[in-house]
């Protein structure tokens, strides 16, 4: 039983990048991965969170390093891509998690604003997506999984920017996949619900607004960063063989009502 779970969901010899691995989602999805078995590399801005997340790992018995990079920043991407390649090798993984959730009404949206948005979640992961798949694909194996938002489905709370960032990045996984998927490289998305994390705190601030998106829930509850483990292990796993392309909502039954 247990070598026919290691063969399906584990993760033994592979490396995985995580952005936004220091809080939230992405640290969940670290976890797990490499509770898994792989090996991690978590990128994010901060250094100490990022710490607290390599020991974890590592108490686990999991290899583990941070990068520290600010991934609205392009240069400071390649930088990144370039200190993974040479401290750790060619990943076989890659998980875009990291996000800026900046959501002014869309008549106040500036110019700076939208651009830093979009960098984060958009143009980050396409860099990242660019240096890394090519090289997955020689190898014949390779997982990109990237975290979108109900917002690229559907407008409300001020989606702005935002929605429109990953409304690109669900349309940037289906591009991956295209091009990509024969060569043994699947990609896909993780659309979150309403989930507690530091970068919801506004949203959870309003006990009514979170009685409300509780309630439009099948499961009656909003969503917690532990939901995540289970869908990452088994997208990054060789259980996803032939997922690719898709979009997995991860929201209790939220977009379905």
């Amino acid at each position: 039983m247990a070598s026919y779970l290691d063969d399906l969901f584990g993760l033994s010899g592979r490396l995985a990048v995580v952005t936004g691995g220091s809080s939230g989602i992405g640290r969940t999805m670290a976890l797990a991965l490499g509770r898994a078995g792989a090996r991690i590399v978590v990128v994010a801005r901060r250094e100490g969170p990022m710490a607290e997340v390599v020991d974890e790992l590592r108490a686990h018995g999991a290899e583990a390093d941070a990068i520290s990079a600010d991934l609205t920043d392009r240069e400071a991407v390649k930088i990144a891509i370039t200190k993974i390649i040479e401290g750790y090798g060619e990943p076989d993984i890659l998980v875009n998690s990291a996000a800026v959730n900046l959501r002014p009404p869309l008549a106040e949206l500036s110019d700076e604003v939208w651009d830093v948005t979009v960098s984060a979640n958009l143009t980050a992961p396409f860099l990242l997506g660019q240096a890394f798949a090519p090289a997955m694909a020689r190898r014949g194996w390779g997982r990109i999984i990237n975290v979108v938002s109900q917002q690229a489905f559907r407008a409300y709370g001020n989606s702005g920017a935002y929605g429109a960032a990953k409304a690109g990045l669900v349309g940037l996984t289906r591009s991956q996949a295209e091009a990509w998927s024969r060569d043994g490289v699947l990609c896909n998305a993780i659309a979150p619900g309403v989930v507690h994390t530091p970068l919801t705190e506004p949203v959870f601030a309003d006990p009514t607004k979170v009685a409300a998106h509780a309630g439009r829930t099948m499961i009656g509850r909003n969503g917690v960063p532990d939901d995540f483990a289970g869908c990452v292990v088994f997208l990054a796993s060789n259980a996803s063989q032939a997922v690719t392309g898709q979009t997995l909502f991860v929201d209790g039954g939220y977009s379905a009502t």
